[in-house]
């Protein structure tokens, strides 16, 4: 998965980190149930946002239970289940495998291979289930390969079809139809930004392997970076204008946690490393 929607745990209240880990145990119980142990490692935070999202939107009961597991067989740990976990789940195990097929469209890659081979079983049966999500993310990969392959890729055609790919993943059927085009909505700003925060962080890895990259032609150009951060600023500050629309109480502040601080925190991060590295550059 992205891994960029996360909260800052840090600036989370006690309750708040309980109420999170409940759901991010949740998510990995519900993906336990989808595709064995071997599911339990898709277990993105990504997925929890959505869920706790989903689950505050519709205020549906969510019923928590205790239980041990592999990485934490001596405390019990607490897990939310719901229908919005479980959903979450499917999108979860849906856009691993979109994830899987694309690193095999790039690189060949034998291990992305025996991933999609494990995971297929379920994958057939939760396709089934959601077939308007997975037949419209598949659409929309097949898309965006399509435009990698292209001699000169539009940008912007490929920031779309990311937003697209994420606001259909944000909108179940059984959603309120009053609120599921802001959902959407949401779902495509937070898929655009995601776009741009993953070319940025991915510009060493695609020039080494010579995979398109739309900021990948000047690494330590302070003019790409600026650009880089500002597409980025606007796209989810397009997100939360959405999220802000919607009739939250119920988690709100820790939501709000993810959107306005922890989509940063591995931008912050990788900035403080290249400031490390730039003077040794200089040096040499």
């Amino acid at each position: 998965m992205f891994g960029y929607i996360a909260p800052r745990m840090d600036l989370l209240t006690e309750s708040q980190k309980d109420r999170y880990r409940s759901f991010y145990c949740g998510l990995c119980s519900a993906l336990g149930n989808l595709s064995g142990n071997s599911g339990k490692l898709l277990l993105s935070h990504d997925m929890t946002f959505l869920a706790i999202l989903l689950q505050s939107l519709t205020d549906e009961e969510c019923t928590d239970g205790k239980s041990r597991c592999v990485l934490h067989p001596i405390r019990e740990r607490t897990m939310a289940h719901c229908r919005s976990i479980e959903y979450s789940a499917a999108m979860n195990l849906i856009l691993f495998h979109f994830k899987l097929q694309d690193q095999i469209r790039d690189g060949g890659s034998g291990l992305a291979g025996a991933g999609e081979r494990m995971l297929r079983p379920a994958l057939e049966r939760t396709a089934r289930q959601y077939e308007v999500q997975f037949r419209t993310i598949d659409r929309v990969l097949n898309d965006l390969w399509k435009e990698e392959q292209q001699k000169e890729p539009d940008p912007d055609r490929l920031c779309n079809l990311s937003g697209e790919m994420l606001g259909v993943a944000f909108t179940p059927e059984w959603l309120d139809p009053y609120w599921k085009e802001t959902v959407y909505r949401l779902g495509c700003g937070l898929g655009r930004f995601v776009y741009w925060m993953d070319a940025w962080d991915d510009q060493e890895t695609d020039r080494r392997k010579r995979n398109y990259n739309p900021l990948v032609c000047n690494r330590y150009s302070t003019e790409t970076e600026a650009f880089a951060k500002e597409a980025m600023e606007m796209l989810i500050g397009e997100a939360c204008s959405y999220f802000e629309l919607l009739p939250l109480e119920k988690d709100l502040d820790l939501l709000r946690n993810v959107l306005y601080s922890g989509v940063w925190q591995k931008y912050d991060l990788k900035c403080r490393n290249l400031k490390k590295e730039r003077p040794q550059k200089n040096a040499e």
